[in-house]
């Protein structure tokens, strides 16, 4: 499918590359909440996601966590290529979504019960997370999409 942008040329949309880039945006994603739990755990002893007696890796919740980071980079995928076969200014439009939901996942934590330490840290993670689903996202959309330009 092709997008009329402003520009008067028209967008093609490499489907392949962009789900490359979801895909690899989704490893980053999960490694970057495996990571934060690391560090908070196992650096600052802040129990995120477990007790503190599951030690530095915490329990099953770790991994968990990790997946569904990774799952959030994919379905941000579907969401942008939807975006770039059906919206004018598909990315800007996709900027707003992802900062907003990246606002309510870092401030989501303190609506939970948990330690201040605990809320702060898982917080900054799904921050981190976020941060780099729309950043990684947006740069693979614009190595995706190509601009033709029409003859009239």
């Amino acid at each position: 499918m092709t997008v009329q942008p402003t520009h008067g040329g028209a967008s093609a949309v490499d489907s392949g590359r962009l789900w490359a880039g979801g895909a690899a945006t989704a490893v980053v994603a999960a490694l970057i909440a495996l990571v934060g739990i690391l560090v908070a755990r196992g650096v600052f002893d802040v129990p995120v996601l477990a007790p503190e007696g599951e030690g530095t890796w915490g329990d099953a919740d770790t991994p968990k966590y990790a997946l569904y980071c990774a799952l959030a980079a994919l379905l941000a995928t579907g969401l942008l290529h939807l975006l770039l076969i059906s919206t004018p200014r598909p990315l800007q439009f996709f900027s707003w979504i992802i900062g907003l939901a990246t606002v309510a996942a870092a401030v989501a934590p303190f609506l939970a019960n948990g330690s201040t330490a605990s809320q702060i840290a898982t917080g900054v993670i799904n921050l981190a997370v976020g941060i780099a689903i729309g950043t990684l996202l947006s740069g693979a959309a614009r190595s995706a999409t190509r601009v033709r330009r029409t003859t009239q």
